[in-house]
């Protein structure tokens, strides 16, 4: 049992260091003019858990749906705190970010505080969502089973994908889904 958790905390730790052991080249994801699946699902947000409904969240305007692989990893992490300090701009920009991992809600709802750092919701992707979106992590190593890829999406108002970016690599996602978000045209 132990061995287990070791195997699994390392793999996550291989995780976070994502691109440099675990790349694997060009990850599935929905094309852009794709309709998004809608989802309901539990969410957080300055540790409050709430339902978040994506078709609720796109009559605000467009969505940045970013899938990540586990919260509290080092990858992650980076990447969570990367989009808090970008939200005002994604606000001024007229778009929602919201973070999805396969995490249970309790420990998104700490993830949204501690490293979220209380500006953006994440939420919890179960199975359906993973397989809708084509975010599920391909790894031969069993402790990584039923966890994401690393996916950005930009979701027009109108509900259908205008920019998707798949890599392991958390570095581009925040830059490129900002851009995205900034060439949307009103309305769309």
């Amino acid at each position: 049992m132990r061995m287990t958790r070791m195997k699994r905390a390392a793999a996550l730790a291989a995780l976070g260091m994502a691109g440099l052991t675990l790349s694997t080249g060009a990850l599935a994801a929905l094309p852009v003019g794709a309709k998004a699946p809608n989802f309901e699902t539990r969410g957080a947000l300055a540790g409050k858990i709430f339902t978040l409904k994506l078709s609720d969240e796109l009559k605000k305007g467009p969505v940045v749906l970013y899938f990540f692989p586990a919260a509290f990893t080092p990858g992650c992490t980076a990447e969570a705190r990367e989009f808090a300090e970008a939200t005002d701009k994604f606000k001024a920009a007229g778009a929602t970010v919201i973070g999805m991992s396969a995490d249970p809600i309790d420990k998104l709802a700490r993830f949204s505080t501690e490293e979220c750092r209380d500006k953006f919701a994440v939420a919890s992707a179960g199975p359906r969502v993973i397989a809708e979106y084509e975010v599920a992590l391909k790894s031969d190593n069993p402790a990584l089973a039923g966890k994401t890829d690393r996916t950005s999406y930009v979701i027009g108002k109108t509900g259908n994908i205008v920019y998707a970016h798949s890599a392991l690599d958390y570095k581009d996602h925040v830059k490129n889904t900002l851009a995205a978000v900034e060439a949307i045209k009103p309305g769309k």
